[in-house]
């Protein structure tokens, strides 16, 4: 009968190490995500369209969109969207002038709504991996 409580303990000492590295696992993953400024120290501005150039996003990294809800706003929006600076019906718009979005995997495309201001390139377009 000892060699069965021996057995028991390995067994629940390697159950308690799976779990404890699992948790190991789970935590670094949620830490590695990142928060970006779009447009960094000039904010949700005009010409801010290639500012997601050189950068890798992760599902999970947040972005967050800096402005004066006063002079803009973020709407996100599909491709198409995107493309025609015309949000579809039903699409998503932010105004707090401190918006956080976290990310998804795949493709997004924000733009402001204001009229003109998607024109003159206050659009990004991220795919995060």
């Amino acid at each position: 009968m000892a060699a069965q409580g021996r057995g028991s303990a390995t067994q629940a000492a390697t159950t308690a190490a799976s779990l404890l590295l699992l948790c190991l696992l789970v935590q670094l993953d949620t830490t590695s995500a990142t928060s970006y400024v779009v447009g960094d120290d000039a904010g949700w501005t005009y010409n801010v369209q290639n500012w997601p150039d050189g950068k890798t996003f992760k599902a999970g990294d947040t972005l967050v969109f800096s402005y004066d809800p006063m002079l803009h706003n973020v709407v996100e929006v599909d491709n198409n969207g995107y493309y025609s600076c015309m949000p579809a019906v039903g699409s998503t718009i932010y105004t707090s002038g401190n918006d956080q979005i976290t990310l998804s995997e795949g493709p997004h495309y924000f733009i402001c709504g204001f009229p003109g201001h998607c024109e003159a390139a206050m659009r990004i377009a991220v795919n995060a991996f």
